[in-house]
Order: structure tokens, then C-alpha cells, then sequence
């Protein structure tokens, strides 16, 4: 229990990291666009089409930090070797029984990459890109 909690609580922190880094890039073009003489909101809204969704902008960010996570770097190597094995048993064996060992091998190094695949998939990447955003950055 302690570690789920911990996982979130440190979930969280990079979630209010990008967030704040994302407000970093978004105050600066926002500061360009008004030395460029536009006006604040003309400035606002030109911001916000050049970012497009940026609640799907900030999930890809979290993701990709969370992507390169030690530990799930090593997971993927792990079933490339997994599978390469089953490959190698199926090619080397001549009993069906050991075949079967080698196919069952590349099918469970096939489903961990399907998860981990699946895991990384979030609803903000199926939305369309410049549908209006409940992202709060832009509440001066």
C-alpha cells in the first residue's frame, strides 16, 4: 500500500513538473506574441492554436518521462531476449513438445510488449487536436 501511494505522490510531482515547465513555454510565447503587438487576448488565442490540445500535449510529456523509467527499459529488453530464445527453440528443436515451448516462449514476450504498449495508451491521444482544453494554464 505504502508504494502505490508513493508511486502516485511521485506521479503527481512530474504531472506538476511538466505542467509548470509547459507554462514556462506557454508564457514566453505569450509574451512574444504581444511584443509582436497583439493584443493579450489576440496573443492568448494565438498561443493556444499553436499548442493545440494541451491536455493531450501534457499527457504525452508524462508519458514520455515515465518511458524512460529504468525499469521498464530493462522489461523491454527482457522480452526482445525472451523472445529470441523461444525463436531459437523453435528453430533448433525437432521434438513437437519443445516447439510448443519455443511458441509459448514468443507469445508471452509478445502479450508483455502488447501490455506495455497498451499502458502507455491514453485517451488524450485519440482526441482531436484542436478541440477546446480544460487545461488551466491559461486562467490569468
Amino acid at each position: 500500500m505504502n508504494n502505490l501511494l508513493t508511486r502516485l505522490h511521485q506521479r503527481k510531482e512530474l504531472e506538476l513538473e511538466v505542467e509548470e515547465e509547459l507554462r514556462l513555454h506557454i508564457d514566453l510565447i505569450l509574451r512574444e506574441n504581444i511584443q509582436r503587438g497583439m493584443s493579450p487576448d489576440e496573443a492568448r488565442a494565438a498561443t493556444l492554436k499553436r499548442f493545440g490540445n494541451l491536455d493531450r500535449v501534457r499527457n504525452e510529456c508524462v508519458a514520455i518521462c515515465r518511458r524512460s523509467h529504468p525499469l521498464q527499459r530493462a522489461f523491454k529488453i527482457f522480452l526482445i531476449l525472451l523472445a529470441l530464445a523461444g525463436l531459437i527453440v523453435r528453430i533448433a528443436s525437432t521434438d513437437l513438445h519443445v516447439d510448443h515451448i519455443g511458441t509459448t516462449l514468443i507469445i508471452i514476450a509478445l502479450a508483455g510488449r502488447l501490455l506495455l504498449y497498451v499502458r502507455s495508451l491514453s485517451p488524450s491521444r485519440f482526441l482531436p487536436k484542436n478541440k477546446p482544453t480544460s487545461f488551466s494554464l491559461f486562467n490569468y
